[in-house]
């Protein structure tokens, strides 16, 4: 081999050596997981279901996680009986939910038997309303829930 080449080598070598290992801060780390948002949701449980004098009265939790007031929020439910028919529909208004807070809203039912009641199904809503909401959150960001032997959902 020339002497310039093996001299070149021996340098690169030497070189290497010195420097060692790169040092921790400097060796790449993968990037952070990013944090993402929190979904906004509307979060409605049924509670409770229990005789009333004027037939069945069933109890709501509700918690507006959707990042803005709702000044109205209704939604029609279908109510169906122990063997899967529909007994009615109704709308339920759950009037104004401000951003953040959790809410109970009691609705009683005329006429309808709780012990009856096999399913409670979240129709679609008919009214979300609130500055700068879209009128589509609250049926998109709906999460439901139940405390009863009712299942309830959309």
């Amino acid at each position: 081999m020339p002497r310039s080449t093996t001299s070149l080598r021996l340098l690169t070598s030497a070189l290497a050596v010195s420097l060692g290992p790169a040092p921790a801060w400097a060796q790449s780390t993968p990037a952070p997981a990013s944090v993402q948002a929190p979904v906004p949701t509307l979060n409605l449980e049924l509670n409770a279901a229990q005789p009333s004098d004027k037939g069945c009265r069933l109890a709501f939790v509700v918690n507006n996680a959707l990042g803005a007031d709702l000044s109205k929020a209704a939604f029609e439910i279908a109510l169906f009986n122990e063997v899967g028919v529909v007994d009615r529909l109704t709308v339920l208004d759950f009037k104004d939910l401000p951003a953040g807070k959790t809410k109970v809203t009691r609705f009683d039912l005329a006429g309808a038997d709780c012990g009856k009641i096999g399913r409670v199904l979240i129709n679609s809503a008919t009214e979300c309303v609130g500055t700068g909401v879209d009128p589509a959150a609250c049926m998109r960001g709906l999460k439901t829930s139940t405390k009863t032997g009712i299942a309830f959902g959309v």
